[in-house]
């Protein structure tokens, strides 16, 4: 029976719960095994654009998410957790949490999951009328299966229950054999292979794809296994040579090119068993097949007649480490192995790729599984990673990038010198010394062949943290367009960066080679640092003015979030205007992940400068965006710094009224609508004793006023929004006006006066849609449905709500998506 192509499923759990973790990796392993493509944060290095937007690129790119309840993870989701540290910080994990949900066009792409019965409970509210599946058990285990896979008829090969057990246990159980391809009895005449000392870990498909080029059958000469240094190009060539057929090859023939090698204890030159250049390799070749006499003629001639005592060999030629061979060499030896005799086939490896008729296979980084075995391995005859717990066995695979040299560099380093944890071992990779740095060895002798614009682009390339579109390498790099996409895809060649999209458009730099990049080009580095600071600054100045120019800003985001870091470490007064000019961009595209970061470190750097106003400013921003994000003890922390920078600043009343009103705001959200009356009162006071009819008034009044409206006193909502309505349309106010008359629906709405309610509706939706305010359009929305329903037009309501959760499902308002999804509820 042929199974379907695997499934891709994405995991989501509560990092808090930790009794949780070693069950939910043990479930993924064990859905790995049964052939579902299974994914969890645990299995990938730390995202360049965040935890947020990785887990939400998860969960749209899986067909399934299975949601492991738990209390905390039904807390997230109400944004209500107790208040942590680190990636599961509360504000973060609620964002995650609720982007789960808002990814997915139904409730049935998530699929609520409990280890025992204890935890049906915790299932999240949206989910709590979907079935769930209890995986301590077969069934339930089984039922999952069969759901994801599509497949009722196909059994789980894996047998026994998932239970809470170590990962060395469950990947490598002590007495349990190997899965993996079958060794065959050789019958060979001669082989030189090395020995590998540690094994041979995954690999599986690369290892199908080699056999079937090497099958007598096929037409091309051979294979090329090209890749980054160190990420067992070599080992795989072995591997793949130990497991061709019985009499299939009489030789094996084993040659390198590798001059040195990486042990803990730093680099190591090779002398012997090295051939060097492309003479010393057919000198070799020609002694292995026992034919010494083809070296003492020309080279040309030598070419020829090893050519025709292969005939009669059926051997199997290993070429290693190809990179080291200068290019002349090089393209000698491709031709040279164009013309192999039928029965001879070649394996070939090499950093480098070249274009040439065999099958390329790119080797890219370890699977965790494999990866954790192959530690397991290390772990024998290594007493501290031995000790090294599950969590830290994972950590060191994400810390190498899956990369089997760093990780057995990274495991020699414990118990040298203060490396006495993983987390030590993987801190000493940026600091090791000349001569052992793993980094400079994997990737140093490639920067002394880039081109002057393979180095631009790279340069360029190093301070993208997304994924960057070539014309946005190009403008940094200051290359033509075809210059860059050029440069990019010969680097590309040379697993030196990643294209990111199969157009191979878009691009990313690995971070290790960044790491090598600074180190080896500063100067390329720091200039085109510099080039993004002026660019990124000018598009940011110049697309910040009016709402109508956002979305030139959110096209080139990608260097907007490049640039953020630069200006982090440029000068303070030029970060503090960045900072005041993204505001309302920030809030407009529902960037309050970045704009929240953001803020927080421009306040540290203006503290540092004492620039205490703009420090003021930065924490009352900081708090506006938790505000939006829904934590409100947190606000009330940002107002006192606000207020204690403003003290040290000497600041007029404007700024204490900006910091009561953010008081005001924590106070609301909390509930406490007596607290935030009282603080919104005082920011009016304060502000109307700097300018009665200013739009610092107006907005004060009209968050006076939504305090008033959830207390339920309507009468004096109404004044104070007619007031604030008055102000704001004598100061040319527009954003406003839009503002208060969405409020005014709100207070129309809870007297029930359904027909006021929607003419109040349709008038700010189009005051909203001119400021192109999405999630006030989408308010606008939903009180606009509110209204048809309440005059018993609800078909006519479905399509507003429906607009309102399409706006808010990619934007990070979580309350308002919840508000909006309820009243769709309503719709008949």
């Amino acid at each position: 029976m042929v199974l379907p192509p695997p499934v891709r499923v994405f995991i989501s759990y509560s990092w808090d719960a930790p009794a949780h973790q070693t069950r939910v990796l043990e479930l993924a392993q064990r859905l790995r095994r049964d052939g579902i493509d299974a994914w969890l944060d645990r299995f990938t290095v730390f995202p360049q654009d965040g935890w947020p937007r990785w887990m939400e690129r998860e969960v749209r790119q899986s067909t399934f998410t299975l949601v492991v309840a738990t209390e905390n993870y039904a807390e997230r989701y109400r944004g209500d957790a107790p208040k942590e540290v680190g990636r599961g910080a509360t504000w973060e994990g609620a964002i995650v949490t609720s982007a789960l949900y808002r990814a997915g066009a139904r409730n049935d792409k998530f699929l609520p999951v409990v280890f025992s019965k204890t935890d049906i409970g915790h299932i999240p509210e949206p989910l709590q009328s979907s079935t769930y599946f209890q995986v301590d058990t077969e069934e339930g285990y089984d039922a999952l299966y069969r759901l994801i896979t599509g497949q009722p008829s196909i059994v789980p090969a894996s047998v026994g229950r998932v239970r809470h057990r170590p990962i060395a246990q469950e990947v490598a159980p002590k007495g349990a054999p190997r899965v993996e391809l079958p060794i065959h009895d050789h019958a060979i005449v001669h082989s030189n292979l090395p020995r590998m000392p540690y094994g041979f870990f995954g690999r599986e498909d690369e290892l199908r794809r080699i056999a079937d080029v090497l099958a007598p059958e096929a037409r091309a000469w051979g294979v090329l296994i090209d890749g980054p240094g160190g990420i067992g190009k070599t080992a795989l060539a072995i591997r793949a040579a130990e497991l061709t057929p019985v009499g299939q090859f009489r030789r094996v023939v084993f040659l390198s090119s590798k001059t040195r090698e990486l042990t803990p204890d730093g680099e190591r030159a090779l002398e012997n068993f090295v051939v060097p250049a492309y003479l010393d390799m057919l000198n070799n070749l020609a002694r292995q097949i026992g034919k010494p006499e083809l070296t003492n003629h020309s080279d040309i001639e030598r070419s020829a007649l090893l050519q025709e005592a292969l005939q009669t060999e059926n051997a199997l030629l290993i070429f290693d480490n190809l990179e080291s061979l200068t290019m002349g060499d090089r393209e000698r030896l491709f031709e040279f192995l164009s013309r192999l005799p039928r029965g001879c086939k070649a394996i070939v490896t090499s950093r480098r790729r070249t274009d040439i008729d065999a099958r390329v296979i790119r080797l890219e980084r370890l699977a965790q599984p494999a990866a954790l075995e192959f530690i397991a391995k290390l772990a024998e005859d290594r007493p501290l990673l031995f000790k090294a717990t599950d969590a830290e066995r994972v950590e060191l695979y994400a810390g190498t990038g899956g990369n089997p040299l760093l990780i057995r560099w990274v495991a020699g380093q414990l118990g040298q010198g203060h490396c006495r944890t993983v987390k030590d071992a993987l801190s000493f990779i940026a600091k090791a010394p000349k001569g052992n740095d793993p980094l400079e060895f994997i990737f140093g002798d490639l920067a002394a062949s880039f081109t002057a614009a393979e180095s631009r682009a790279l340069a360029a390339l190093s301070h993208f943290t997304l994924a960057a579109e070539v014309r946005f390498v190009a403008e940094v790099a200051e290359l033509s367009q075809s210059a860059a996409q050029t440069a990019l895809d010969d680097l590309a060649g040379r697993a030196l960066v990643t294209a990111a999209d199969s157009e191979g458009r878009t691009f990313t730099l690995m971070p290790q080679v960044a790491h090598v990049l600074r180190t080896s080009r500063p100067n390329d580095v720091d200039a085109a640092k510099e080039r993004l600071d002026n660019y990124a600054y000018t598009l940011i100045m110049e697309n910040t003015v009016r709402a109508d120019q956002f979305h030139q800003l959110e096209g080139q985001w990608p260097v907007v979030a490049a640039a953020l870091p630069v200006f982090l470490e440029g000068p303070n007064q030029r970060l503090q205007s960045v900072c005041a000019a993204l505001v309302s961009f920030f809030h407009y595209y529902g960037h309050l992940d970045e704009w929240l970061s953001l803020e927080r470190q421009a306040e540290e750097r203006a503290v540092q400068a004492q620039d205490w106003l703009q420090a003021g400013w930065r924490a009352y921003r900081a708090g506006y965006a938790l505000r939006l994000l829904g934590f409100s003890p947190d606000i009330f922390a940002h107002a006192d710094r606000a207020e204690t920078h403003w003290r040290s600043a000497k600041a007029g009343a404007r700024e204490h009224a900006a910091a009561l009103q953010l008081r005001g705001l924590a106070y609301a959200l909390a509930g406490d609508h007596s607290k935030a009356i009282g603080a919104f009162r005082g920011a009016v006071e304060l502000d109307r004793g700097v300018a009665p009819d200013s739009a610092d008034v107006a907005n004060d009044l009209n968050t006076l006023a939504g305090a008033e409206l959830s207390a339920d006193d309507l009468v004096s909502a109404e004044d104070h929004l007619r007031e604030a309505l008055r102000i704001a349309n004598a100061a040319g106010y527009d954003e406003g006006v839009a503002y208060i008359t969405t409020n005014l629906t709100e207070l129309a709405l809870q007297r029930k006066d359904w027909a006021a309610a929607e003419g109040l509706a349709r008038t700010a939706m189009d005051l909203s849609r001119r400021l192109g305010r999405k999630a006030l359009i989408a308010q606008d929305h939903v009180h606009l449905a509110k209204a048809l329903i309440g005059q018993g037009l609800g078909h006519e309501a479905r399509s507003h709500a429906s607009r309102a959760v399409e706006i808010l499902s990619v934007l990070p308002f979580v309350q308002e998506l919840d508000r909006a999804r309820a009243v769709l509820a309503d719709c008949p």
